[in-house]
């Protein structure tokens, strides 16, 4: 497994998308090839520089249409329009490149060859590759112990995630229980009922890594056991933490306090902190400037569209617990909550204004935050901050809710790119999950992966 921004991915989904660079690359050779000869496939005509730009344009066509998806993208017919979307998209990026850029122009003729040829190696290679995930081939073969809810959660995930890299050979439910039976498949997964002989089971089946997801009950623990497979070799990892690896976020009402006090993360170094501040001062100074010519079109088409005030301030729970004012583009109607008090917005809520639907989809309100930002109230990534009102009732309802505060709120965050706008308290469980995996996995990389992702979200719509 190869650890990427704090999670863990298996090696054949970094040789997939590597083996997809080899190929677009070889089809734009190829391409060369059949238009010229062979004296210009050479390193000194500036060629190989020229298919690096066409590569990496075409794969983050490819990231932004969600290409890299295998939920999505599990169906031939819905791999191949999406495929032509982004060559198409690539295409259209790449004029204007050329534009702009004459001297890292291709060839008309070579690029149009090399669009034939790379759908259909594009094609064929993730054809070889669902092979591949389909048997299983390459999995690490894990044994999992216990019957908690835990348990049966990370049997879900790698049930439902094609290139989790993990199999489950064996699951062995403590106490003769049998929590775990409706949710494995009998074909590919061993039932035991006891912890005896785990090592020779380990050693038959060829495992080296054994989940621990057991309740916590005295008695129930096979310390013996599992001391006798560690000292031999075999990797003990907790359910929580595999759980981390394996998804890119916690379970707050499945963690323990000792899990939280004794995992490693929670730490971020001044120096890093000051990175990230450098960092929010210039990204939000560029964006103000740059966003200057929509932000006085946005201000025009609010004060058209409905009566009111253009910014709309409202007091947030920050760092530290620090109360701060924060601003948006207003998107509902004047005085919204006058009648009703508090409350969540939801997905057709008639209070939201004509235009203000199209700027929360578009996360267009956000923009007025990068003053908060600049202020030093805000950053431009970390958990969004949550109304006192609304913070007070979550921690009391929601375990370690309270920890989300040890960082600065952003104007996007892991949970919004991962999870998206909730309006409720199982909601908002699910974002704490995301927000606390951020604040333990801190670093400037993972920001700048939101950031990426979050450039997506506004691009295609998707979000709120």
């Amino acid at each position: 497994m190869l650890r990427i921004f704090k999670q863990y991915y298996p090696i054949r989904n970094i040789f997939f998308v590597i083996g997809e660079f080899i190929l677009i690359s070889a089809s734009v050779l190829l391409a060369t090839w059949i238009i010229l000869d062979n004296d210009a496939i050479i390193p000194s005509s500036g060629l190989y520089s020229k298919i690096l730009l066409i590569t990496i344009t075409y794969q983050i066509c490819f990231y932004y249409n969600d290409l890299y998806d295998l939920k999505i993208t599990d169906s031939y017919s819905e791999l191949s329009t999406r495929l032509l979307q982004s060559i198409g998209a690539a295409s259209i990026l790449l004029a204007g490149v050329y534009f702009a850029f004459p001297q890292v122009i291709i060839g008309r003729n070579i690029f149009i060859v090399s669009v034939i040829f790379a759908p259909l190696l594009i094609i064929l290679w993730r054809f070889f590759y669902a092979i591949i995930l389909q048997k299983g081939l390459f999995n690490q073969k894990i044994i999992l112990l216990g019957s908690s809810e835990l348990a049966r959660d990370i049997i879900k995930e790698i049930n439902e995630k094609k290139d989790s890299g993990y199999e489950i050979s064996i699951v062995v439910e403590e106490d003769g229980n049998e929590f775990l039976i409706p949710y494995i498949d009998h074909s590919k997964v061993r039932h035991r009922k006891k912890y005896d002989g785990l090592y020779d089971i380990a050693k038959e089946f060829n495992i080296n890594k054994i989940v621990v997801a057991i309740k916590q009950r005295r008695g129930a623990f096979p310390a013996r056991e599992l001391l006798d497979c560690r000292v031999r070799g075999i990797d003990i990892i907790k359910g929580n933490t595999f759980y981390e690896m394996l998804t890119g976020k916690l379970i707050v009402d499945q963690i323990n306090p000792d899990w939280l006090i004794f995992s490693r993360g929670f730490r971020i170094p001044r120096r890093v902190r000051i990175a990230k501040r450098i960092i929010d001062i210039l990204v939000s100074l560029v964006m103000l400037i740059a966003l200057a010519p929509l932000i006085a079109l946005v201000s025009l088409l609010i004060k058209i569209d409905s009566k009111g005030p253009i910014f709309f301030s409202q007091e947030r729970v920050g760092e530290k617990r620090n109360i701060f004012k924060i601003h948006k583009f207003r998107s509902m109607v004047e005085n919204a909550e006058k009648k009703t008090g508090p409350i969540w917005s939801m997905d057709n809520d008639d209070r939201i204004t004509r235009v203000g639907r199209i700027i929360r989809k578009l996360r267009i309100d956000e923009i007025p935050q990068l003053w908060n930002v600049l202020k030093s109230e805000m950053s431009f990534v970390g958990p969004r901050p949550e109304r006192e009102f609304f913070v007070k009732e979550l921690e009391e309802k929601i375990p370690y809710y309270g920890e989300r505060f040890i960082v600065k709120p952003g104007i996007t965050g892991w949970a919004q790119v991962s999870y998206g706008y909730g309006a409720s308290v199982d909601d908002a469980i699910e974002k704490l999950n995301y927000d606390l995996f951020y604040t333990k996995n801190f670093s400037i990389f993972m920001d700048l992966m939101i950031i990426a992702r979050t450039v997506k979200i506004v691009l295609f719509g998707k979000g709120r």
